[in-house]
């Protein structure tokens, strides 16, 4: 497997990685791994994920494949992922899935079937106003705990309604993705990964969040999100993460922000999108997606 699907694990790691995902609530239902292979060689894997999304606002039933991968054939007389892929779209047809979905990265492209578009994406690159006594803004932070889960599910809801295409994120998938992050952090070799998981409140209930994935003075931004239209609270969050450290060197933040969402707090800046998302339409039920960078709402904690 090449070392990118590998997630910077060692093979021990990676299998606990893998062996925790697969006990999750979610992961138990929606999450299977697949694998093309003759006698005992493995010629083929992926992990087909089972989601459900909205495209103007009907209710989509979506088959996801991540990490797929082919050993390539000396002869060149067949290519073992297109074959893999194919089957399990196929499979996923038969199922009732709509949509399909692939997840790459340069690292990671492989050969697809034909008929998949990519889904056009914009990362963003983050300044934060800081004050000039480098100091935290008067806002209650703290770490993000299971009992926040609903209150987030709730408020991406109500963000994601906007866009064209989204994901229905309900608690358990939210979970999912918080704990697969968690895990690729934990298991990372130490030192080299960490995540920020914050939270600001009113009364005891989450208002706002934001989880970030930070490696070698980068901070990821994986999602976000404010009951405030305006995002007031979550570029709040980021200058108090800032101020934690006042004398340490600023970090480059990236991510994926839902279109039109800008903290006042924050400038932004577009960078080059590394993942990939492409999709391929299953059922004549669902038009051609014809989709533009500010219809879809598509989390980088989402991309399995």
């Amino acid at each position: 497997m090449p070392p990118a699907l590998c997630h910077g694990l060692s093979g021990k790691a990676l299998c606990t990685f893998d062996a925790a995902q697969a006990k999750t609530a979610w992961g138990l239902n929606h999450r299977r791994r697949f694998a093309l292979v003759d006698g005992g060689q493995v010629l083929a894997s992926a992990t087909r994920y089972d989601l459900t999304g909205m495209l103007d606002q009907k209710p989509l039933t979506i088959c996801a494949l991540g990490s797929v991968f082919g050993v390539p054939d000396p002869a060149g007389a067949a290519d073992h992922a297109v074959a893999l892929v194919d089957q399990l779209l196929k499979d996923a047809t038969r199922d009732g899935a709509e949509l399909a979905l692939v997840f790459q990265t340069p690292e990671t492209a492989v050969p697809l079937p034909d008929g998949f578009e990519v889904v056009p994406l914009i990362d963003a690159e983050l300044t934060v106003a800081e004050s000039s006594r480098h100091g935290a803004p008067m806002t209650l932070v703290r770490g993000g705990e299971d009992r926040d889960i609903a209150a987030i599910a709730a408020m991406g809801r109500v963000r994601a309604a906007r866009c064209r295409f989204h994901l229905d994120r309900d608690v358990d998938l939210v979970r999912y993705a918080l704990t697969r992050k968690r895990l690729l952090a934990g298991l990372a070799s130490a030192g080299s990964a960490q995540l920020e998981f914050v939270i600001a409140e009113e009364g005891i209930t989450a208002a706002a969040y934001v989880v970030i994935s930070v490696s070698a003075g980068t901070w990821t931004i994986e999602e976000c999100g404010d009951r405030d239209a305006s995002g007031a609270r979550v570029g709040a969050l980021l200058q108090a993460l800032i101020a934690r450290e006042p004398a340490e060197s600023r970090p480059v933040i990236r991510g994926r922000l839902p279109p039109g969402f800008t903290p006042p707090q924050v400038t932004i800046t577009s960078s080059p999108v590394r993942e990939v998302l492409l999709a391929k339409v299953l059922s004549a039920r669902v038009p051609r997606l014809n989709l533009s960078s500010a219809d879809v709402l598509y989390w980088r904690n989402d991309m399995f």
